[in-house]
């Protein structure tokens, strides 16, 4: 069509002008997916490397614990004596503790892993050193609170690390992330239990071992991403401030569900095989066999739990693991005989499997507070771990053992009234 003149043609342009332009690419969409696509990696590796201190950490302890008999026997100690001297991890792991959020602050999750691992690590190496060639009673006790404080810090810089990976990433991660230290006891377990039947000098052991663990912190703190939410400015973060998670109703009652749950965990790692033993006439090679079923489902517990807890959410499932616990326990104190409480053990195990990792997340939903959260609920929840064993073993030589996991039933009880505390806040 030709154009009469110059007024039609600029009627046409005016015309085209007035048109709404079409939309632009939305360039933000496909940023946001290929940014998605380049860090997923990046998440799936950092998830590899929490998992793999958290095996690294078992595996330090259970290299240790394997070797305590033979540590014995190079210092010719008592029983009684034995047990004043483990008591220098408890009093490592309580200084660690009371220290560990001041400490991350000031350092960050990472780099705590990245030093604290290394510090488990070189406690080990020390302790193997020391007790092969020049045995010290008191300088061992002195190695064990470097290995007990080292492993407390490392302890809630890996959960927090753990907590912030799995909020990035969706998905309920912290049982696995658990079982990885699961996974670790049973290979340092299995290593010690080997060099001991081949002789090896338990110097050599701990100390090659303590320095090849050292070497793969530093590889695998690599792989690890910062932690820590930015903080706004002016807002508070001074000591007192981390104080106040132990005035925060929420973070104690999350922290009465690690310590019933990491009572019920501490007493079966003490005290069930001789349990069976001594309560139901197995052989000392059955008890044994009792207690692996019992790391087997506990471990089996917390591979599989995430996805009960993606599905069901938090509450349901740790009422539900807290009430298996409670069955498992009741079986074990009352069942009339040794199957039923095989039965009962497994039960146990698996309900017991998840208190400890899922509380920690819960106690790490504010990210801004996750710090001092978490390392409130750990030095609550430790407190099982470091009272349990001689509570029992109290209780246990007046009324017999089985009458004594009593009061891990009732603390069990506890826990399980107290799991909508794990529930996330709405405002987070």
């Amino acid at each position: 069509m030709r154009l009469s003149n110059r007024r039609d043609r600029c009627k046409l342009v005016r015309g085209a002008l007035r048109r709404p332009l079409p939309p632009l690419p939305d360039w933000t969409a496909v940023t946001d997916s290929a940014l998605r696509d380049r860090t997923d990696p990046a998440l799936a590796n950092w998830r590899n490397a929490v998992f793999a201190v958290f095996a690294l950490s078992g595996f330090v302890f259970a290299n240790w614990a394997a070797r305590v008999p033979n540590i014995r026997d190079i210092l010719e100690a008592s029983t009684q004596e034995m047990g004043i001297l483990i008591l220098g991890i408890a009093i490592g792991a309580i200084i660690g503790l009371v220290a560990s959020s001041h400490v991350i602050t000031y350092m960050g999750a990472t780099k705590a892993i990245r030093w604290f691992l290394a510090t488990a690590a070189a406690g080990l190496l020390a302790l193997g050193v020391i007790a092969q060639f020049a045995p010290s009673y008191w300088v061992l006790f002195a190695a064990l609170m470097v290995l007990g404080a080292g492993n407390a810090i490392l302890d809630v810089a890996m959960n927090l690390s753990g907590a912030a990976n799995e909020r990035r990433i969706g998905k309920t991660l912290m049982p696995m992330f658990h079982a990885g230290f699961s996974v670790g006891t049973m290979l340092g377990a299995g290593l010690g239990a080997l060099t001991e039947q081949l002789g090896v000098p338990v110097g050599a052991h701990l100390g090659v071992t303590g320095a090849a663990v050292v070497v793969a912190a530093l590889y695998v703190v690599r792989h690890l991403q910062p932690a820590e939410e930015p903080v706004a400015p002016g807002s508070a973060t001074g000591w007192r401030t981390r104080l106040t998670s132990w005035t925060d109703p929420r973070i104690l009652v999350i922290g009465l569900i690690i310590l019933g749950m990491g009572f019920a965990e501490g007493t079966a790692n003490d005290w069930l095989g001789l349990a069976m033993v001594d309560g139901y006439g197995l052989t000392n090679p059955g008890g044994a066999a009792v207690f692996a079923v019992f790391v087997t489902a506990m471990t089996a517990g917390r591979f599989c739990g995430g996805m009960f807890l993606d599905r069901f959410g938090r509450v349901p499932v740790l009422a539900g693991s807290a009430f298996l616990a409670f069955a498992g326990l009741l079986l074990v104190i009352y069942g009339p005989s040794t199957p039923f409480a095989v039965v009962g053990v497994v039960l146990w195990g698996i309900g017991a499997s998840l208190g400890f990792p899922v509380g920690m997340s819960a106690a790490a939903d504010d990210p801004k507070r996750a710090t001092a959260n978490v390392a409130a609920v750990a030095t609550i929840g430790y407190t099982a771990f470091l009272i349990g064993p001689p509570l029992i073993g109290l209780l246990g030589d007046q009324v017999g053992l089985r009458s004594a996991f009593l009061v891990v039933l009732v603390l069990v009880a506890i826990a399980l009234v107290a799991t909508p505390a794990a529930r996330k806040p709405k405002h987070l």
